[in-house]
């Protein structure tokens, strides 16, 4: 190690800081006259220009291993395939939840939610009041299950009207929904793509009880997924059939 550290030293600056120490001395000294000093200042200002010509090598050599190392980095970045669909579990689920529900803005669609984990007012504010109180969502639109009617007007809307921004919940689309599947659609921030969080009714996806269904897994479906205008126009056929019934 100490070998190591010995070799690591600049030895012709300090060589060069010597002879400098030694030509003044000897100059005040007058032991030694100009003639002798100006070939010691010389020396001097070559072995500083050869100090300078190596570590300019040495930042050009460490210059062009940093490019080398951005691109293989850049690289492989590319060569990553960027997941359409994330896995949410368990222990994420919240704070996924609260993210996505604090970046929504516009229109924000809930298709085929299960009504009946909104019913404890826990997991009504938990789950749907950051979205209606989340000052860039201008709109809330349901798209439910006939067999939901009953549970909405009784428990769901009370608690949607008495919140502070609850007239921008719109009356939900009443279809005939066998399906069991069921997302929530929203523009996000910053830059207002559209995401969505999918979820499955029954086993594994969703808790079930006698008293409600509550997600358990999700999926974060990504901007660029392919699966989002799908659900875009899933949706838009189920609210024009309603409209059209």
């Amino acid at each position: 190690m100490k070998g190591k550290r010995f070799f690591s030293y600049e030895w012709d600056a300090i060589a060069g800081v010597l002879a400098a120490v030694a030509a003044i001395v000897l100059h005040f000294l007058h032991i030694a006259d100009e003639h002798i000093i100006l070939p010691i200042v010389l020396a001097l200002m070559a072995l500083l220009f050869i100090s300078f010509m190596r570590h300019e090598r040495n930042n050009e050599r460490t210059a062009g291993q940093v490019d080398q190392i951005q691109r293989m980095t850049a690289k492989i970045k590319s060569s990553l395939a960027v997941p359409d669909v994330v896995l949410i579990g368990p222990r994420q689920l919240r704070a996924a939840h609260d993210q996505f529900a604090r970046g929504m803005r516009g229109e924000v669609v809930l298709f085929n939610v299960c009504l009946s984990m909104y019913r404890t007012a826990m997991l009504f504010d938990m789950l749907l009041r950051p979205m209606i109180e989340n000052h860039q969502v201008t709109s809330i639109h349901f798209v439910l299950d006939e067999s939901q009617k009953a549970l909405w007007q009784a428990e769901i809307l009370p608690k949607i009207t008495a919140c502070g921004d609850g007239n921008k919940v719109r009356e939900p689309h009443w279809c005939k929904l066998g399906r069991n599947l069921s997302f929530i659609l929203a523009d996000t921030q910053p830059d207002g793509a559209t995401e969505a969080l999918l979820s499955f009714w029954g086993e594994p996806f969703m808790a079930q009880s006698t008293e409600r269904n509550v997600p358990r897994y999700v999926f974060h479906v990504q901007a660029h997924s392919e699966l989002l205008p799908h659900f875009v126009e899933l949706e838009r056929s189920h609210r024009l059939l309603n409209n059209s019934q």
